[in-house]
């Protein structure tokens, strides 16, 4: 329940409908849908916790948000045999009565006796309870204000919401509002919209609904003191990655950390770009390389490295490529070959995710098939193709409106229209088998209903206008065109923050597959460029990945400066990432030299070629990898555990492979190598550089003056590999 403090602004705004009060004849018009619904929602009558949990409270169910006004209008007047409301008497109504808790009411006192509200309610119960006036005009949409500002650290702001209707008539619904801040840290928001910032520097929102609508209140908070722009202007700027960002720095008051070392970038690159650590000669050469454009070559070969696409095609595999056991093996097996081989191609991302969603054939022949023996209903390809191709997280909307964003059911099944006319034939899903081949085909006529309204649903993409379909032709066909599109916002906007957060660690839009107003970008014009970029240079992926390579900002190193301490979220040094689990097993193999085996895979395979993630590996399934059992869009554990650090420390399949006759400590021990070579080359092996003056002569110490040096080789080994320095890319 609000203050009453709150209701002055609604009461003294200009009246839509019923909320005039009184007329000569009597109360003045009420509709239930703009007058009694925004009461409920203000109330919390429709929240979550509340009336609209599943199943209801004590008999009484209410759409979450009042996504469904016929539904809630039916439950309050004709349902439970019409008690709650008592035309004669409205006063003595049940749902006034509950309301005020002059009965007992497990909710409490949501409406006072006597207030605005009561008034109202009071009013249109009187009135015969109508569901809306006719002509009445419809909510189109919310406005905030201020709709973005920039404040004083510990400043206050009230935030005051207009709500837009198809007339053009405003109303003031502030005190009908709820307000949420993502981040209390930063921005904290009281129940009736005033805003309290914090001490942080920074930007974020404040998030407003008003019933299924939603708008947000963007908030900077600028440092305590700005730097001088002679700062930036030494920055060095190798594309317009780093201008764009040192632009932004200056707007919050930091620099970035300065450039990482040759041996950090060599490390850095070459994991990110191939999945592989250097070897130890191509570690020595390119630290010995006094060449001022060896970045730029090392760029250049990483890219053309055949490894880069086995690597790449991994991680669209975890977002891609389905459960075996749900699917079948040879479905998953034949759509990773197809990803793999897309990638060792560079082919066009466009032309990849048309490929992909217009497929059509057999579950035994046709990888891209599986993607539809998988999300095998439209509903699913709608929730899938948005949220992994736009960024657009759709999926809370097949049941209700978007909790924070505007998307709502019509717009979950309006995508879904475009899948409506694929049609299957063969033994389908019979988890945990699903063995037998399935052919999949397109065949018009396909209908998609509204769930809730009945109404036939016309193919729209989310953020589009309706979109038309020849006659006889493929919807998905137009999709794509859609998708693709140069100037569609979204297509290239998501894929480049995808490529983004793996370089980095989290996307300039986070999570990477999460755009909406109430998450927004921590760069807008960088990432406005980058999809610009992307499309001008023919959707290349590895365009993208040289652009971000050879950026300053890339190379930054990953220790703070005093300024950007507390940046977590900039980009203004760089993160250090724990390696995924295939590329920690295949780098404790490349240093140890002994791999492990893969059933169904060629002796001596790497890790990342594994095909699903139902392959037995201890490893692989302690360091993070998909759960083996999940749908796509797989989740990967990527925080360090405890778990993780012990299997490392104690691991017999670690020991054992130091242990090997034929494993490279041993090689190295028992070869003709001078000691200090010997920490040499472990070094390169491991960290990829070489080892300080101190180091060298600490590992020194462990080795014998004579004899056998085996078991210093094993432990020095064992001692690098369970270091931060290995098991994180820095």
């Amino acid at each position: 329940m609000r203050s009453s403090a709150w209701r002055v602004s609604v009461l003294l705004c200009l009246p839509l409908c019923g909320w005039a009060g009184e007329t000569a004849s009597g109360p003045a018009p009420l509709s239930f849908r703009n007058d009694i619904l925004p009461i409920l929602s203000g109330n919390g009558c429709n929240a979550g916790s509340c009336h609209a949990k599943q199943g209801g409270q004590n008999g009484f169910q209410l759409t979450i948000f009042g996504f469904d006004p016929a539904a809630d209008y039916r439950e309050i007047t004709r349902n439970a045999r019409g008690r709650r409301i008592f035309p004669a008497a409205p006063e003595q109504s049940l749902l006034l009565l509950k309301a005020t808790k002059q009965i007992d009411h497990e909710g409490g006192e949501r409406i006072k006796p006597g207030s605005h509200d009561f008034k109202v309610l009071s009013d249109w119960i009187r009135l015969g309870a109508p569901l809306e006036i006719p002509g009445e005009p419809t909510l189109q949409s919310i406005s905030a204000k201020p709709e973005r500002g920039s404040y004083r650290k510990g400043q206050r702001q009230p935030i005051e919401v207009t709500a837009h209707f198809s007339d053009g008539s405003k109303r003031v619904v502030t005190e009908y509002c709820e307000f949420q801040s993502p981040l209390q840290s930063f921005v904290k928001v009281s129940e009736e919209g005033l805003m309290q910032v914090g001490n942080t520097p920074g930007d974020g929102v404040i998030i407003v609904r008003y019933l299924d609508r939603v708008a947000v209140s963007r908030v900077a908070v600028p440092p305590d003191r700005t730097l001088p722009k002679s700062a930036y202007a030494s920055l060095p700027v190798r594309n317009e990655i780093d201008r764009l960002s040192w632009k932004r720095f200056g707007e919050l008051g930091i620099l970035p950390s300065k450039p990482c070392s040759d041996a950090e970038f060599l490390r850095r690159a070459s994991l990110d770009a191939t999945g592989h650590l250097p070897t130890p000669e191509r570690a020595r050469a390119f630290l010995l390389d006094p060449a001022k454009d060896k970045r730029e070559r090392l760029i250049d070969e990483l890219l053309a490295d055949p490894n880069w696409a086995d690597h790449w095609a991994t991680k669209w595999r975890d977002i891609t490529v389905g459960n075996t056991q749900r699917i079948g093996v040879k479905p998953v097996y034949l759509l990773d070959h197809w990803i793999r081989r897309k990638f060792r191609d560079n082919t066009p991302y466009d032309q990849f995710v048309r490929e992909l969603l217009t497929a059509q054939g057999n579950s035994h022949r046709d990888g891209p098939v599986a993607l539809w023996r998988d999300q095998r209903d439209p509903e699913m390809m709608s929730a899938y193709v948005s949220r992994i191709f736009l960024g657009v997280r759709l999926d809370c909307a097949k049941c209700h409106h978007h909790p924070s964003e505007k998307w709502g059911q019509d717009d979950y099944y309006q995508m879904a229209a475009f899948f409506n006319c694929m049609k299957s034939k063969g033994q389908g899903i019979s988890a945990p088998i699903s063995g037998e081949p399935e052919d999949w085909w397109f065949e018009p006529g396909g209908k998609t209903l509204h769930p809730v309204t009945g109404v036939l649903m016309k193919p729209k993409p989310p953020g589009g206008t309706e979109l038309a379909i020849p006659e006889g032709a493929d919807p998905r066909t137009v999709l794509v065109d859609w998708i693709t599109r140069a100037d569609n916002p979204y297509f290239s906007r998501a894929v480049v923050n995808r490529v983004w957060g793996e370089f980095f660690g989290r996307g300039i839009v986070h999570p990477v597959d999460d755009f909406r107003d109430s998450n927004p970008s921590v760069n807008d014009e960088l990432l406005t460029w980058l999809g610009q970029d992307f499309v001008q240079h023919g959707f290349d992926l590895k365009h993208v990945m040289r652009r971000i390579l050879n950026s300053a900002l890339y190379q930054t190193s990953s220790l703070p400066n005093e300024t950007n301490l507390a940046d977590n979220t900039n980009f203004s040094r760089s993160p250090r990432r724990r390696l995924t689990a295939e590329v920690m097993l295949d780098a404790v193999c490349d240093v140890t030299g002994v791999r492990d085996s893969f059933d169904g895979l060629p002796l001596e395979s790497r890790a990342v070629r594994t095909w699903n993630n139902k392959l037995p590996s201890v490893f692989l399934d302690t360091f993070g990898r998909p759960d083996s059992s999940a749908d796509c869009p797989c989740e990967r554990m990527l925080s360090p555990t405890m778990t993780q650090a012990l299997h490392l420390l104690n691991s017999e399949a670690l020991v054992s492979k130091l242990a090997q006759s034929d494993s490279l400590p041993g090689k190295l021990a028992a070869g003709p190598m001078p000691t200090p070579a010997l920490i040499e080359e472990i070094y390169l092996r491991t960290f990829s550089r070489f080892p300080t003056p101190e180091e060298q002569s600490i590992a020194a110490k462990i080795f014998p003056a004579s004899g056998d040096r085996r078991k210093a080789t094993e432990d020095l080994t064992w001692a690098l590999l369970n270091s931060a320095e290995f098991v994180f890319n820095h």
